[in-house]
């Protein structure tokens, strides 16, 4: 699928909502906090938001039932990770298609300037790319610029090798034994951490081990999102799918079902809290305050494939790392009092206890339980209750998935960190009046 069918097929289904809300894009543009030049962008395909809090808030705003707003996340999966493939240029260098010079001195044109870089070029390569050669039976009128252009240019360029190369060194598995790669777990830096066990089935090649170091990182599966299909560092390019992990997982561990059902706990008197942040401000907020998701945390898993084989998803398991007494912290509501709020069950929806001795995933009501099947044009995203009221909970979840003869578990959790949910039973709750300047204990609001 190209870029422009991905936006495209983003923005049509935005803009439907848009358009059937009946709001114009002046009031949806100051209620979700963004300029109206912007929010007419992402309806019309020009530009794909980088992050997905606002795309739903937009959603909500606009009524959409829970079948739109799966379908909507799809898509906008699929618009951010097509428009992740573009090659990166280095900087200043034009591209063939920009007006690189197709005469007959573009290949010496076209020829990294990686030798001899403090000496000025002469000869025909003395034309930066950047720059149109003088016409004929005209004279330059400044040719010490130009070769002064080329030399810093070139300059540039061997700047960028080198940089790669260390880049490339200090990669897992970049130039660094397996024995090295295989000293511990490695996770990437992002919403979710992500780590990946691979292992083969009897009728693989007898030269195939049959189990992967633990090692195999899924660093790419941060969302930065690297290029589906695209090999592990430092692996040939004929291993861009027969080695590596088949899917990508993206957890968003701060994601909310509406303002009314999110809580944290924090550790800190309601003078020194700030105001309660829009959804897409949450993770900001709870590393400033050191929060915990109190009495329930609502989790958000995305999962695609990384290539056009159909991996199946055999199933989520809930891994308890530790229990204790819930937490005494006050307790802070994010929803304003008076503000109604949307909600409803999402398709792929499931719902854990953590406070039973065994807490397993359960398919909320009306919805199908695992296995499920993803390819790179077909995500699925899994939305998670997770509820809590006797413990402080640590807790992380292991996907496992097969695709032929081969099978694995990731492990996800947040930033290497299990996830953390806390009961609030009995604790000082507070609340943020519209308007207000301050927390206040929650209830004592007067709504007009």
């Amino acid at each position: 699928m190209s870029e422009q069918t991905a936006a495209a097929d983003f923005a049509a289904l935005l803009r439907e909502l848009k358009d059937r809300s009946g709001l114009s894009y002046g009031v949806l543009a100051k209620r979700l906090h963004m300029s109206t030049s912007t929010l007419h962008r992402y309806c019309n395909g020009d530009a794909v938001p980088a992050d997905y809090a606002p795309v739903e808030r937009l959603a909500r705003l606009c009524k959409a039932r829970s079948e739109e707003l799966v379908e909507l996340h799809r898509r906008w999966v699929l618009a951010d990770a097509v428009r992740g493939r573009k090659p990166a240029a280095v900087a200043g260098t034009p591209s063939v298609e920009e007006g690189a010079d197709t005469g007959p001195g573009a290949a010496a044109a076209d020829a990294p300037p990686v030798e001899e870089p403090s000496a000025a070029p002469v000869g025909p390569t003395i034309t930066s790319p950047v720059q149109e050669a003088p016409e004929a039976g005209t004279t330059d009128p400044a040719p010490s610029r130009r070769r002064t252009r080329t030399a810093v240019l070139a300059g540039i360029a061997v700047a960028a090798v080198a940089a790669g190369v260390t880049f490339a060194l200090g990669l897992p598995g970049g130039g660094g034994s397996d024995g090295d790669a295989g000293a511990g777990r490695q996770r990437p830096v992002g919403a979710a951490g992500v780590t990946a066990e691979e292992s083969t089935t009897a009728s693989a090649s007898p030269t195939s081990s049959s189990s992967a170091s633990p090692s195999t990182s899924a660093k790419e599966k941060s969302p930065t999102r690297t290029p589906a299909g695209s090999a592990p560092a430092g692996a040939p390019d004929g291993e861009k799918q027969k080695g590596g992990v088949p899917v990508t997982v993206q957890a968003d561990p701060y994601a909310w079902e509406s303002p009314c059902s999110q809580r944290y706990l924090a550790d800190q008197p309601a003078s020194e809290m700030k105001p309660p942040p829009v959804e897409e401000g949450a993770a900001a907020w709870v590393a400033a305050h050191g929060a915990v998701s109190s009495g329930q945390q609502y989790l958000r898993v995305t999962v695609q494939g990384a290539g056009p084989e159909t991996v199946v998803i055999d199933g989520l398991t809930v891994r308890v790392a530790g229990k204790r007494a819930p937490l005494a912290w006050n307790d802070y509501a994010m929803a304003y009092p008076g503000v109604g709020c949307g909600g409803g069950v999402e398709t792929r929806a499931f719902a854990v206890d953590l406070d039973s001795a065994r807490p397993s995933l359960a398919p909320e009501p009306g919805n199908d339980d695992f296995p499920f099947k993803v390819s790179e044009s077909d995500p699925e995203v899994y939305y998670i209750t997770a509820s809590v009221s006797s413990y402080d909970v640590d807790w992380y979840l292991e996907l496992k998935w097969s695709s032929g003869d081969r099978s694995g578990t990731l492990t996800v959790d947040d930033q290497g960190r299990p996830f953390r949910t806390s009961g609030n039973k009995g604790r000082p709750a507070y609340e943020f009046p519209i308007g207000g300047d301050g927390w206040v204990p929650e209830g004592t609001t007067k709504l007009e």
